[in-house]
């Protein structure tokens, strides 16, 4: 299972994997959009997160599961949200074909082993 650290240091994590040519433009060069999908828990009065858990074990199985290009944990301290996790994928075919893992199953269901909290998912294009 890889490691959030082993996810980070990456060679794919590095932006000149995603240059692309523009043949009608010799010299132009582009990026390619990648995807950063990020899963956010809601605070409430009665909610449970435990934060231990989640670290350790809840999003390590994500990593192992979709192969994320990074991934990084926030830990809420002031605002509306417990913790949120930030998942980057290549392209939005690569966080699709992700989804389809036969793991996606088992991380959904882990999500009662640590917080009664519905997650709230946003998938945004970074530009």
């Amino acid at each position: 299972m890889a490691t959030i650290r082993q996810i980070r240091s990456s060679p794919r994590q590095y932006p000149w994997n995603r240059l692309r040519l523009d043949h009608r433009h010799p010299r132009a060069v582009s990026f390619s959009a990648m995807i950063r999908v990020t899963v956010s828990y809601p605070s409430s009065d009665s909610s449970t997160f435990d934060h231990d858990y989640y670290k350790a074990t809840h999003v390590p199985m994500c990593v192992d599961a979709w192969s994320p290009t990074s991934a990084e944990i926030d830990k809420g301290i002031n605002g509306p949200n417990v913790a949120s996790v930030h998942l980057t994928f290549e392209s939005l075919e690569s966080f699709q074909a992700a989804m389809g893992s036969p793991k996606t199953g088992a991380v959904m269901a882990d999500v009662a082993n640590y917080t009664n909290i519905t997650p709230v998912m946003q998938i945004s294009e970074i530009v």
